[in-house]
């Protein structure tokens, strides 16, 4: 194979596999330079611009094929272990290319650094998103900054380390945070500064995790989780401390958290660090096609979720003394956390109020044709209600007009806690009552919820994690997945936490399968409860712990670059 013939399929590994369409529907790079462009500060924000849908996205989606969220008719087969090494994503360096490029010409500009600071803060942002992608699906990746050519060598080099990247990532968040605009602005345009402090806090939490919880593992790269964690804990504080957000409240914690998600307009809510406004002539995150939600999404959440919300005293249901059990669903919800009965749809519920003022609810709409001939399909009975609104005129077959909450504070305050917990875990910190009061316990306040108090959590024979995992760090979890469930958070981190093999063995179970009017035709277990896919998995889930914590790199991308290496396991 020639120079010019390996060039040509090597840059395949940088930019093809990146999404050959997203590739084809850009400009080409040389004519963007030959037609004049980059001699307005404009023209870098126009080009900047075309990165801005990666940060709107499904989130409605959100954490579908685990633990909480399910599809009957595609089961989670990442969880289950039964993926092969070509069924991972394209290892593909195409819009990190783009972004090189405009970082580039940043670097040529020759006026009023001032005239382009905001597209550079962005583009240093995006470099890092996408980075941040490429680190959690294949763990070691090229860190390369810079528009390649022909004789670039590092078209033939072995992949950096993860954590070298993520220095690298957390230091263009870094820039990103400094040229940035502090102003909060509306959340669906420019970018600010705060956002790139959000993004370096999960970045860090989720490197500090990773490296904590796979040490002694071929999946970590260096010994000092602390490093990524106490960065972790400051990016947050920071937007904690001078930051223009805080957490949405009307006062009424049995409707706030619903409320929250169906809101028509976030540009002035506290909560909202960035939003799809769903316009395409005003939002550059709608992209090129708007999310259409016009009709409540058929996920169904699982029982080992529903059962995780406490009781409205704080206490786990294994130990309450005012839990009323789960013959119905209606039942499950009274006397719990009241982010259960915002999550998930109960009978008297509203799903559409119509024009003319008509309601119709979701008994007389959906349960009572729920699995009636597959009218209404739901792999466990509990029907997602969060991020739904219920307005109907709002919702289009074509289209949605109904925004999405994308990126919020509440997670600001839940990578505090969690970073300052695991500091505290390592002994390089201290946890103190007061990092848990103003962080997880103002989002207890907003549902009524009583606070978490360090010196008097009761021991939940139920834990997930069991005592292997300090039962402050226990409840810490337990909190980002009530309060951030289905917003694409949780397979992030299960495997940052490596917990999948606790959900080895297990299947995704549902609701009472006797308190429907139509029989689905599901398995159901010996005590009565939706086993959707006790057909498909027999041994329950079979995730492997020795590989599948990333993706493989494609066998096509080994034989091109054999330097490249191959992921633990594959």
């Amino acid at each position: 194979m020639n120079k010019t013939t390996l060039f040509v399929s090597l840059l395949g590994l940088f930019v093809l596999l990146s999404g050959c369409e997203d590739w084809l529907d850009r400009d080409p790079l040389d004519q963007v330079t030959e037609t004049g462009f980059f001699n307005t500060p404009d023209d870098f924000i126009t080009f900047v611009n075309r990165f801005h849908p990666a940060t709107g996205g499904n989130r409605v989606r959100g954490d579908i094929h685990t633990d909480i969220l399910v599809y009957r008719a595609s089961p989670p087969t990442r969880l289950a272990g039964d993926i092969t090494i070509n069924s991972g994503p394209g290892y593909g360096y195409g819009n990190i290319r783009q972004v090189n490029y405009l970082l580039e010409k940043i670097d040529e500009w020759e006026g009023d650094f001032s005239e382009i600071q905001q597209a550079a803060g962005e583009a240093y942002y995006f470099r890092a998103h996408y980075y941040f992608g490429m680190i959690k699906n294949f763990g070691d990746v090229h860190w390369i900054d810079k528009v390649l050519d022909m004789d670039s060598p590092e078209l033939y080099t072995a992949r950096d380390p993860r954590h070298v990247v993520v220095d690298n990532i957390l230091a263009d968040l870094d820039l990103a945070a400094e040229y940035l605009t502090p102003e909060k602005g509306d959340g669906y345009s420019r970018l600010n500064r705060w956002f790139a402090l959000l993004l370096k806090s999960r970045v860090a939490l989720y490197e500090g995790t990773w490296q904590k919880y796979h040490a002694n593992t071929e999946f970590a790269t260096m010994d000092n989780p602390a490093h990524y964690l106490t960065q972790a804990a400051d990016a947050a504080r920071e937007i904690m401390d001078e930051g223009p957000y805080d957490i949405y409240t009307t006062g009424d914690p049995e409707n706030d958290y619903f409320e929250l998600f169906g809101l028509r307009d976030y540009s002035d809510n506290p909560e909202a660090m960035r939003w799809t406004k769903m316009d395409l002539s005003q939002d550059l995150d709608a992209g090129s096609k708007l999310f259409n939600m016009a009709m409540p999404q058929f996920g169904g959440v699982t029982k080992q979720f529903v059962d995780s919300f406490l009781d409205i005293n704080g206490e786990p249901i294994a130990v309450s003394t005012v839990y009323q059990g789960d013959d119905t669903i209606e039942m499950e919800v009274i006397d719990r956390d009241p982010r259960l009965a915002q999550t998930i749809f109960l009978k008297d519920d509203i799903v559409y109020i119509l024009e003319d003022g008509t309601q119709q609810t979701y008994e007389d709409m959906i349960f009572n044709q729920l699995f009636e001939s597959n009218t209404y399909t739901n792999a466990t009975g509990y029907h997602l209600k969060k991020q739904f609104n219920n307005i109907r005129a709002y919702h289009h077959t074509q289209h949605e007009e109904t925004p999405t909450l994308n990126y919020r504070y509440a997670e600001v305050l839940l990578n505090y806690a969690e970073a300052q917990a695991e500091l505290d875990d390592l002994g390089q910190g201290s946890l103190t009552q007061n990092d848990l009061d103003i962080s997880i316990n103002l989002l207890r306040d907003r549902v009524g919820m009583p606070h978490l108090e360090m010196t008097s959590i009761t021991d939940d024979p139920n834990w997930m994690f069991g005592s292997d995992i300090s039962p402050v760090i226990n409840e810490i979890r337990r909190e980002r997945m009530v309060e951030m469930a289905t917003e694409n958070f949780r397979m992030d981190d299960l495997f940052r936490w490596r917990a999948m093999g606790y959900l080895n063995s297990t299947r995704a179970l549902g609701a009472k399968a006797d308190q429907f009017l139509h029989d689905p035709g599901f398995p159901v277990t010996n005590d009565g409860y939706f086993d959707v896919f006790a057909n498909t998995y027999l041994n329950g889930y079979q995730f492997n712990e020795e590989r599948d914590y990333l993706w493989p790199i494609p066998e096509s991308q080994v034989r091109l670059n054999p330097e490249i290496g191959q992921n633990p396991g594959w």
